[in-house]
């Protein structure tokens, strides 16, 4: 039992969006976990602009327990910014965040902690399998790939930001203010220690997923977007494969004229492909200039809070007073 007032070890975080039939449920696997591992937790439930009752069973758990505490957004951020958000906003030595619907196993809470406190500062649920359509892993395959390719650090498959983070790695990246947070980027990012735990993710326990093909690929390119600014560059490096390929045109163009072939067509196509390269060249330093802009300006707030219930009073963590504006 967390003593009041204390510091809880562990803090858990559920992000909420419609989850009625999974809510309380969730609570009270994760508070049995807690207690059988845990030196004292939290459960933080933060809901991003429910429609369905959520936000009443919310407030009945905290009645219940004390140590289940909320955030009701004022509106619905998206699935970037509010769960990273909740993050930013708990208390413990160790911070866990997970899915209300059953897909993140609180079964694996004592595994979490016990990799913690063998001194890895981040611990990552790692998916063997899951079941999905064969759009939906094309989708993820292809989403994988291009960050491989394109992205500033490496990628870790199965990843899905499931995990425990050291109370260290939340106050650093708290401190970055990204307005639009692909956490397990920046968990990677970072460069904490990092260990994994593959488990076989499980059905939805209840409700309907809130991850179609079409909020998945959102989410893929706003985290490409935030994770792969070097992406910007890639004009730069098309304007050189254009200006090679005029160049081999124009080399072509009078062994062309000496062999009666198409010199007119080939001098046309250098010309082209030359203009094509200079205009590729300044729209990558355009590019590379939006990207040293949007290095300077992670000021945004990630979420607007409405209410929050049965924080302590007084709790003030440094990402909540850079990050909040109270009604």
């Amino acid at each position: 039992m967390t003593v009041q007032g204390a510091v809880p070890e562990l803090s858990v975080v559920i992000p909420c969006f419609n989850e009625a039939q999974n809510v309380a449920a969730i609570c009270a696997a994760v508070t049995a976990a807690a207690e059988a591992h845990a030196e004292g937790h939290e459960i933080i439930l933060i809901d991003n602009g429910s429609t369905d009752g959520t936000r009443s069973i919310m407030r009945n758990l905290c009645l219940t327990d004390p140590r289940i505490r909320a955030i009701f957004n004022n509106r619905n951020y998206g699935q970037m910014r509010s769960p990273t958000y909740g993050l930013y906003q708990a208390e413990g030595r160790a911070v866990i965040g997970m899915c209300a619907d059953f897909q993140d196993p609180p079964a694996l809470i004592g595994e979490f902690l016990r990799k913690w406190r063998a001194g890895a500062q981040v611990v990552l649920g790692q998916r063997r399998s899951e079941k999905a359509s064969l759009l939906l892993r094309a989708v993820r395959r292809a989403g994988y790939g291009f960050l491989a390719r394109f992205g500033d650090y490496r990628v870790i498959p199965g990843a899905t930001g499931f995990g425990l983070f050291d109370r260290e790695v939340i106050d650093a990246l708290a401190a970055w203010n990204e307005p639009e947070p692909f956490f397990r980027g920046m968990v990677v990012e970072s460069g904490f220690r990092i260990a994994l735990v593959p488990f076989d993710r499980p059905e939805r326990a209840a409700g309907d997923s809130k991850n179609g093909v079409a909020a998945l690929a959102s989410f893929a390119l706003s985290g490409l977007a935030g994770s792969a600014k070097s992406l910007l560059r890639l004009p730069l490096f098309l304007a050189l494969y254009a200006a090679m390929l005029a160049l081999s045109l124009l080399i072509a163009a009078p062994v062309a004229l000496a062999l009666s072939g198409p010199f007119w067509t080939l001098l046309a196509l250098a010309l082209g492909f030359g203009l094509f390269a200079i205009l590729l060249l300044f729209l990558g330093l355009i590019g590379d200039q939006v990207r040293l802009l949007a290095e300077r300006s992670r000021n945004v707030p990630l979420v607007i809070e409405e209410a929050r219930i049965n924080f302590p009073a007084g709790r003030s963590r440094p990402a909540e007073r850079t990050l909040i504006r109270r009604p």
